[in-house]
């Protein structure tokens, strides 16, 4: 799959190393439980690649059921402030809708992590609720909780008919 500045591939068991190395940036995973590597080698994870460079940005998640798919994303630092995260996340979200039969993303992250909710908005994901897990070593900020964002297929269609009259297609 490919977006303007990105290739997304499903990620492989060789993808291994570079995923490892992402992992053991403190600042990237500021905000994260660590899991470990072999978790992402499944179905659903993507590893996305600069198309210029052919550097390797981070991975997206986009994987459940038709029902509900929940989507994640983690970045090389190199390539915060981008919109990597979110041209990846909306290609995602896209293909989801439109060829994947997908009903409803979701998608949650720390309160705290600014720039995580930024995405989601701008990805059209709405805030649905706030809550709190009880962690037994809790990450800097989890006292202000968790937040879920998610976005319907028919929500996400009336936000394609506005952008394209924005557009001047309809």
């Amino acid at each position: 799959m490919e977006t303007e500045r990105l290739i997304l591939r499903p990620a492989r068991a060789s993808d291994a190393g570079a995923l490892t190395a992402l992992h053991a940036d403190p600042e990237v995973m500021r905000f994260l439980d660590p899991a470990p590597v072999g978790n992402h080698l499944r179905p659903g994870f993507h590893l996305a690649f600069e198309k210029a460079t052919g550097e390797f940005v981070g991975w997206f998640e986009f994987r459940g059921t038709t029902d509900v798919v929940e989507l994640g994303y983690r970045l090389h630092r190199a390539f915060w402030g981008l919109g990597y995260a979110t041209e990846g996340s909306s290609a995602l979200i896209t293909r989801g809708f439109t060829a994947g039969g997908v009903r409803r993303v979701v998608a949650t992250t720390m309160f705290v992590n600014a720039g995580s909710r930024r995405v989601l908005q701008k990805c059209g994901l709405r805030h649905v609720r706030t809550f709190h897990v009880e962690f037994p070593d809790p990450l800097p900020g989890s006292e202000y909780g968790e937040v879920e964002y998610a976005l319907t297929r028919e929500e996400w269609q009336l936000t394609q008919g506005e952008r394209h009259v924005a557009d001047g297609i309809a």
